[in-house]
């Protein structure tokens, strides 16, 4: 699917060429990919299997089954660029320090968060939409169109920003709400919202405190999946209120973190979390 997209982008290249010059284009005036960040992590990891931190683009274009000269393996290697994954001059391809951390398996996760951060259209809609609900599809374009993105190209621009995100871990909490992966020891660019406890400041308090509001671990956050911490860490202290909808809410994240985490091969249902009100209030 990825490839075809390519193509199209490439392909509208020569249609606006025969439109001629008095035509006006249709242009962003905001930078984005027309390939998603799985695309580009593909490019750097082809990088440093090729080469570790530097290789020759025709060595590249040969480990990816392409034509150094093509329309897709230029696309390919420009969205990667935007990501902040690599550089390219003279025929030769280089990581960066962030595209050396997204091919580590211990950065990776944390690498993915702030490469997605290095699109100018995803931080405008990161900072637009941050602690709330994204809007639906059409409100979404509606939005970027707002932002800078050609009317035209507001499609390609929602989905491929929707699977960015989805891979860099930022739909963790919900489909629907854009929120910094919870990664420990992560370096990631976007700030963290006031509902998000500030881990440097967690792993200050005693033991006993990072427990209370139901972490239940007998060896602390440590023990637990990144994700399942940062879950853990939005619970609110014992005794204190908090509403039938916020548990749902807390509930249903869990459930998407769960689906994220574990493996089940032999289930044939879905789980569903609901609020069932009193009648007789």
């Amino acid at each position: 699917m990825a490839q075809d997209a390519t193509q199209s982008v490439v392909a509208e290249e020569p249609e606006s060429e025969k439109e001629g010059k008095s035509i006006p284009r249709d242009k962003s005036t905001i930078q984005f990919p027309y390939l998603s960040l799985e695309e580009a992590m593909i490019i750097a990891k082809g990088v440093h299997a090729v080469g570790g931190n530097t290789c020759q683009v025709d060595q590249l274009a040969a480990h990816l089954n392409l034509s150094p000269t093509s329309g897709p393996f230029r696309v390919k290697l420009n969205t990667t660029k935007m990501f902040g994954l690599i550089t390219y001059s003279s025929g030769t391809i280089s990581l960066t320090a962030l595209g050396a951390r997204i091919c580590d398996p211990q950065q990776e996760q944390a690498a993915k968060a702030d490469a997605f951060m290095q699109i100018p259209l995803y931080q405008r809609v990161y900072e637009q939409f941050k602690g709330t609900s994204l809007p639906p599809p059409a409100g979404l374009e509606t939005a970027m169109v707002n932002m800078g993105v050609a009317p035209k190209q507001k499609g390609t621009a929602r989905q491929i920003f929707h699977r960015s995100a989805q891979f860099a871990g930022f739909f963790w909490s919900g489909p629907g709400r854009l929120v910094q992966p919870p990664i420990k020891g992560g370096t990631a660019t976007a700030p963290v919202t006031t509902a998000e406890p500030v881990t440097t400041e967690v792993e200050r308090e005693p033991e006993r405190e990072r427990r209370k509001g139901g972490s239940g671990g007998d060896g602390g956050e440590g023990d637990y999946h990144p994700f399942i911490a940062g879950l853990l860490k939005t619970l609110p202290p014992a005794e204190s209120e908090w509403s039938m909808d916020a548990r749902r809410k807390w509930l249903q994240a869990a459930s998407t973190i769960f689906e994220v985490i574990y493996k089940d091969s032999d289930s044939k249902g879905s789980l569903r979390i609901e609020v069932q009100k009193d009648s007789a209030k």
